[in-house]
């Protein structure tokens, strides 16, 4: 006790000491930069048979590029550009790979250089950094199956990507899908980016996404908050539309976004909604992409679309889906439909309001979480809805049609 006491009477000694120096003497150290580097990234969008878009965050503005080939070598150099001038001076890069050889393994790096400041029409540059060799392989141009997983409802729980994944995503020490779809509702509310890097894109990355591509569809929660209108700069779309089509082997896929769940005219939205619109706009869309021949010629039509047009109660947004989108989906006579919102993990058989199986995945709460795959085959689609414990509440097995 008295060398505690002793200790003690020293340390006020100090203190006092050190009261009587000046006062510029106190004045707290000036903080040290912190140096360009990595928010996030590199992650793989919007992935075909013969090209890829890379993206990754930095820091700082920078300059930025990317380095790859195919095989073990990188001796192709790409950057972006947009009306004659190289992308530079930002920090969200979206750097697209195009022309490469469909089914091949690919090596690449990404490379950001900072912009320190221009001087007239000189650019001054600071440090380079640089990641360390990621790889990929393209899709084959005609190949007959893959692989894939889909999420949904996470609100702002990234832990539910990897205890999912790490479950239920293997096969062995293999990963058990060649892409990953996040089908709305990652988020709550979006507030500022290092909610998106945080809960979304660092997560995936930290696991698959540098090297298997992923998409996310809006949900309803993705179209509020003070940050939602920039969510399109974080992501790859084709022609940066929430809704589009793509064809992966044997599957072409429909997504669309069935955006609000509540009216245009809703107080929580402050007059800046315009969904209604929005989704006539898509019904359109879909009207001239049912009758495209790559619609037509695929073996299995696969619609991915957050808020479900049926079993997915009664508020304005799914029932405007349902009389704008479901004559047409009925029409088109789709293979599968994928959904989530009502937190309620079901399977729903054809029936007289829809001609096509409806899944609709789980919530965010333990015991509540589905993780859905589909495995397909130019003979089948085979899909499972794994819940968090591993029990499957959820399977089809759709053979090809005779058309």
């Amino acid at each position: 006790m008295l060398s505690d006491r002793r200790s003690f009477l020293e340390k006020m000694s100090r203190l006092g000491a050190l009261s009587l120096l000046p006062m510029a003497a106190e004045a707290a150290p000036a903080a040290v930069e912190e140096k360009n580097h990595f928010v996030a990234g590199p992650y793989l969008q919007n992935m075909g048979a013969n090209e890829v878009t890379i993206m990754w965050i930095t820091h700082k503005n920078c300059f930025s590029w990317v380095e790859y080939g195919a095989g073990t070598y990188t001796s192709k150099r790409e950057f972006g550009y947009n009306n004659g001038l190289i992308e530079a001076n930002n920090r969200i890069n979206k750097i697209t790979l195009t022309n490469l050889t469909p089914g091949t393994e690919h090596k690449y790096k990404i490379v950001s250089t900072e912009v320190l400041g221009y001087k007239g029409s000189k650019v001054e540059f600071g440090e380079t950094i640089a990641s360390p060799m990621f790889g990929f392989k393209t899709w084959g141009q005609n190949e007959d199956e893959f692989k894939m997983v889909v999420f949904n409802d996470i609100h702002d729980r990234p832990q539910i990507i990897p205890q999912l994944l790490y479950r239920h995503g293997y096969t062995g020490n293999t990963k058990d899908y060649d892409f990953v779809v996040f089908n709305g509702d990652c988020f709550d509310w979006v507030t500022e980016e290092q909610q998106m890097v945080d809960h979304l894109i660092k997560p995936s990355v930290d696991i698959f996404a540098t090297e298997f591509p992923f998409l996310l569809t809006q949900g309803n929660h993705e179209c509020r908050g003070s940050f939602s209108r920039h969510i399109p700069e974080y992501y790859a779309y084709p022609d940066n539309k929430y809704y589009f089509s793509f064809t992966r082997g044997p599957v072409h896929f429909i997504v669309l976004d069935s955006g609000e769940d509540k009216t245009d005219d809703s107080v929580e939205y402050g007059g800046l909604s315009a969904f209604d619109r929005y989704r006539e706009v898509q019904k359109k869309w879909l009207e001239k992409e049912i009758e495209s021949p790559e619609f037509k010629k695929a073996d299995f039509r696969v619609l991915l679309i957050h808020i479900s047009p049926y079993h997915s109660g009664d508020w304005h947004g799914t029932m405007h889906c349902r009389a704008l989108f479901g004559p047409v989906l009925n029409k088109a006579k789709i293979d599968l439909q994928i959904s989530g919102h009502t937190h309620r993990y079901m399977t729903h058989e054809p029936d007289a309001d829809h001609n096509w199986p409806i899944v609709i995945g789980g919530g965010p709460l333990e015991g509540k979480r589905t993780l859905i795959k589909l495995h397909a085959t130019r003979k089948q689609l085979d899909l499972k809805m794994i819940r968090d414990d591993g029990e499957l509440v959820g399977k089809f097995l759709i053979p090809k049609k005779n058309k």
